[in-house]
């Protein structure tokens, strides 16, 4: 191995070791990040709104109040009424678990009775309800911290806002090159609000049908239920059964098969609406991103952030294309990235 090629290999162990170390610090740091990546993720959204405002002549200073007291408002709304839903689940998950189990018990010995073999530990030796119990309060607790953190979020999306009026002045007074970084800028700035807005919004939709239909059924906890909903909905392929086997199972132990199967049949028909009708008529495509790299950024951001890095495990993967997109240096990482190959190979 000649001095150049020993180079490389050691400039690429090195990056590596930087990866590993970063990433280490993320999961470490994730109580104080997550909220902090919430908090961008809403003010990239308050973003458009804000600039509607302004170019039907609001000044600056009353369009981000009114964004700001909508943004309080919501949350006070729609965050009194989940927090009250999650402490009234968590208290109610132990008498779903003994239900649960009976209902697991109950069908072993229908299955035996058909002359089917059930391996020895029975068939909660192969569906665990504790462990499903301890998985879904999990994830549920792990939203509900967002609602603990709600006036930190709220506080850093205000101050987004406020910098985003000097950043790009900021950015001119010291770059080399200000008007193609900014052009670069903008570019991946739109791309990332018009993913955002559009994604929020057809979440918003599936979250909003799907709790209206719960309600018209009796589903205790319906709107626990539909912002679960809104929030899996950014999570690609498993997302939607993510947020539907909870509620189909518990719907099974209150009111039996048949409003189990209406659930389940609900929350098909609303993914498959907002899903392949309404989504593909805005965005104009899909994701753009490679399935794999879809389930690999689940796996991998979930594992770094817990329940609310599976919710943004797309959005961050998606921010990462669309600012790889807009380097010259970085668009072939992009490219690897992508659903499909490009038409024409890349002008570097």
């Amino acid at each position: 191995m000649n001095l150049s090629e020993s180079s490389r290999v050691s400039q690429t162990l090195l990056t590596l070791a930087a990866f590993m170390i970063v990433v280490a610090g993320l999961k470490a740091a994730a109580p104080i990040v997550v909220p902090m990546l919430m908090a961008i993720f809403l003010s990239i959204i308050s973003i458009a709104p804000l600039q509607w405002l302004q170019r039907h002549g609001l000044p600056l200073w009353l369009s981000m109040a009114l964004i700001f007291t909508i943004l309080i408002t919501t949350l006070v709304i729609v965050g009194s009424t989940l927090g009250a839903s999650i402490t009234q689940l968590t208290a109610t998950l132990p008498g779903y678990e003994t239900q649960l189990v009976d209902l697991i018990d109950r069908s072993a010995m229908w299955v035996s009775s058909q002359g089917i073999d059930i391996p020895a530990g029975g068939i909660v030796g192969l569906i665990d309800p504790e462990a499903a119990a301890k998985f879904f309060g999990r994830v549920v607790s792990g939203f509900g911290g967002l609602i603990a953190d709600s006036m930190l979020i709220l506080f850093t999306v205000l101050f987004i806002l406020v910098e985003s009026t000097t950043i790009p002045s900021k950015l001119r007074s010291f770059l080399k090159n200000p008007n193609d970084t900014l052009l670069n800028l903008s570019g991946f700035m739109d791309g990332v609000t018009q993913y955002l807005v559009i994604k929020g919004l057809m979440s918003l939709i599936t979250g909003a049908l799907i709790t209206i239909y719960l309600l018209m059924l009796d589903i205790n906890f319906a709107l626990l239920w539909g912002a679960l909903a809104f929030f899996m909905n950014f999570v690609p392929y498993i997302g939607s059964i993510i947020a539907a086997v909870p509620v189909v199972i518990l719907a099974l132990l209150d009111a039996g098969p048949g409003t189990a199967l209406a659930v389940g049949a609900g929350f098909l028909a609303a993914n498959m609406i907002v899903g392949n009708v309404l989504e593909p008529r805005f965005t104009g495509q899909g994701l753009g991103l490679s399935t794999l790299v879809v389930f690999v950024s689940l796996v991998f951001w979930g594992w770094v952030f817990g329940p609310v890095g599976m919710f943004l495990s797309t959005p961050l993967t998606m921010l990462m294309k669309i600012a790889l997109e807009n380097d010259p240096r970085s668009r072939w990482i992009s490219i690897l990235l992508s659903s499909e190959a490009p038409a024409s190979p890349p002008k570097y």
